[in-house]
């Protein structure tokens, strides 16, 4: 869902980089799980709003700058349950992690690793055992998205 990028201000308040379709939409959620040394733990947010482009948010018990810097770079994720559900034609970027990307003709170029925004469109990065492939997250080249096969067909050539 996101991660945390810096403290804010004196009072200990954070800097949260969201991956979310709009900004704001984690203020929804008032646990939030954050990635600390490979572990994760709930943490409450006591508040949470919009600042220009970024969401600022508190922690509970985090009253100073130096313990909202010991944040910096947890990863933050809300449990799936609380997630509304996608409408369709609509994937939470979880969901298409791990999934065999494969051409029209059959040929298959690895799984998707990661997505990464563009600012003019999502990308996924897909790991093959030859090279890395990138692939708009578009309409003209996502052909089939099969969360229950496993599989997204794209139209995308092999020597892109």
């Amino acid at each position: 869902m996101g991660r945390v990028a810096a403290p804010f201000g004196i009072q200990g308040w954070v800097k949260v980089q969201t991956l979310t379709a709009h900004v704001g939409n984690l203020r929804d959620y008032p646990l939030w799980w954050l990635e600390r040394d490979g572990g994760w733990r709930e943490t409450a947010v006591i508040a949470a709003k919009v600042q220009g482009k970024t969401l600022v948010a508190q922690f509970a018990g985090v009253n100073d700058r130096e313990a909202a810097a010991g944040f910096r770079g947890c990863a933050i994720a809300v449990p799936r349950e609380q997630l509304p559900q996608p409408q369709d034609n609509e994937f939470y970027w979880a969901d298409l992690i791990g999934l065999k990307v494969i051409n029209m003709q059959r040929h298959e170029f690895g799984r998707v690793a990661r997505i990464v925004q563009t600012g003019a469109n999502d990308v996924l990065v897909v790991e093959g055992t030859e090279k890395e492939t990138l692939v708009p997250f578009i309409a003209s080249a996502i052909r089939k998205v099969d969360l229950a096969a496993g599989v997204i067909e794209v139209d995308w050539g092999k020597d892109y």
